[in-house]
């Protein structure tokens, strides 16, 4: 006799995986997280990315609108990623310190990320702005993840992804993400 029937005869086994379901019929109570809804006014989540927020165009960060963080948000961060990249994931952007749930288009420009407040850290080209997508080959994905967190961030413009992932250990809210694709153009 394994030690759970012991403890748990097979009547009282399905009586206690009801007690800890979620009204929602199938998850368990804290299993998941909330999320924030983010979306663009240039695409719809998982299609393409027009030309104009990428390197085959303006090279412009697109509109990013998201739903407002839980009560004890004090700002925003965002990580713009490419995980399909052939040596690795590839960062294309990487903010804190946003204090509006929108960035409009081209806030990720050098200085900015314009009225939304905050910083701009380091991404992969080693600059501290928005670089669109521009894969070598084949179609890949761009994921723009935004984190609700509860404090306001201290950190230099030479921040990259992974110091920012450190620095909000313990400290997201709540999160979401919006995802992209993209292929270059044919020239």
């Amino acid at each position: 006799m394994s030690r759970f029937a012991r403890w748990f005869p097979p009547i009282a086994a399905p009586a206690l995986l009801l007690a800890c379901a979620d009204d929602s019929g199938g998850g368990v109570k804290g299993a998941e997280m909330p999320v924030l809804s983010v979306k663009s006014t240039a695409f719809e989540p998982g299609a393409a990315i027009p030309a104009k927020h990428t390197c085959d165009g303006e090279d412009i960060s697109p509109p990013l609108t998201w739903s407002s963080g839980p009560a004890g948000t004090r700002t925003y961060a965002l990580i713009m990623d490419d995980p399909d990249a052939p040596s690795g994931t590839f960062v294309h952007w990487v903010a804190w310190n946003l204090s509006a749930s929108e960035l409009p288009e081209g806030a990720g420009a050098a200085g900015g990320p314009g009225p939304a407040g905050g910083m701009q850290g380091t991404n992969s080209w080693k600059r501290t702005s928005y670089g669109g997508p521009c894969p070598p080959s084949g179609t890949h994905r761009y994921f723009f993840k935004v984190y609700a967190l509860d404090l306001l961030l201290d950190l230099p413009a030479s921040t990259t992804k992974d110091d920012l992932t450190r620095a909000m250990a313990g400290h997201v809210l709540v999160e979401g993400e919006l995802m992209g694709r993209y292929a270059r153009q044919k020239r």
